[in-house]
């Protein structure tokens, strides 16, 4: 730790720097391994997603309230992500940084956007099935199961797609403040408020989708897929706007990008010896 630093964590160019590091080693990743990490990623957010989904059980409205604690228990999903070790398309954005800095050709980018992006999709949906063979589903949790898919499938394309563009701003802030801490404990605490407040608000997360509407089929929902899909398109769509264009290009900017001077800055600033 840098003597000048007043408090244990990396200030914002070392977590710049990090964020880069972490990008190019990620779509360097040989392709079954990221499949795999990824179908884990998508099976972590789901069970996120059904405890989301268990919590608002019976809370009928659903309140403010009733919403923070389903957003706490719902932040599940991105700890097991970041701690266990998994790929999310959603934080995978982030890699826009090594991509805009020349670390990555766009071909990897983009190659590691969709293999991780399928593994996501095999692995919540993987999770909805096995949920639909315990039971849970068949009482009052379908019910909430219902009710939460079919209130996503009812969002016009537009909302959906600033729905999506806020959620993952806020889930890649997260990830940008698992960064800065350098303990498991500093970790879960930065991403718990960001990911509490986009489930808070009602904003739209691809991955997560993934989950909610297979669920909710297999709670006897009655949404076409076609609405499903259109919903996944305009939410993913919206995260990758959001998350690449409002985090990880404003960041690059500012730390990495610009100047020389400011390039200077962010190197200076690298830490040595932190993997993740």
């Amino acid at each position: 730790m840098s003597s000048q630093t007043p408090f244990d964590a990396y200030k914002p160019a070392e977590i710049a720097a990090l964020v880069e590091t972490a990008g190019t080693a990620k779509a360097r990743l040989p392709l079954p391994q990221m499949f795999v990490l990824a179908m884990l990623a998508g099976a972590f957010i789901g069970f996120g997603a059904a405890a989301y989904t268990m919590a608002l059980t019976g809370a009928a409205p659903v309140t403010g309230p009733v919403r923070v604690l389903g957003g706490a228990v719902f932040s599940l999903g991105l700890i097991l992500v970041v701690i266990a070790g998994a790929e999310l398309f959603t934080g995978n954005v982030l890699m826009v940084i090594a991509a805009v800095d020349r670390k990555i050709p766009l071909r990897l980018l983009l190659r590691s956007w969709g293999i991780v992006y399928a593994g996501n999709l095999a692995g919540a949906a993987g999770l909805a099935a096995v949920f639909a063979l315990t039971g849970l589903l068949d009482g009052p949790m379908g019910a909430a199961a219902a009710d939460i898919a079919e209130g996503k499938a009812d969002l016009a394309e537009l909302e959906a797609f600033a729905r999506g563009a806020l959620c993952n701003a806020l889930v890649c802030l997260a990830v940008w403040l698992s960064f800065a801490a350098r303990t498991a404990a500093g970790k879960i605490l930065a991403m718990l408020w960001p990911i509490t407040a986009f489930v808070l608000l009602g904003l739209e997360h691809s991955i997560a989708n993934m989950y909610f509407f297979p669920q909710a089929w297999a709670a006897g929902a009655d949404i076409p897929l076609a609405t499903a899909a259109a919903n996944l398109f305009w939410v993913t769509l919206g995260n990758i706007v959001g998350g690449a264009g409002g985090v990880a290009l404003a960041y690059w900017f500012a730390f990495l990008g610009g100047t020389s001077q400011q390039k200077d800055f962010g190197q200076a600033q690298k830490p040595r010896g932190h993997s993740r």
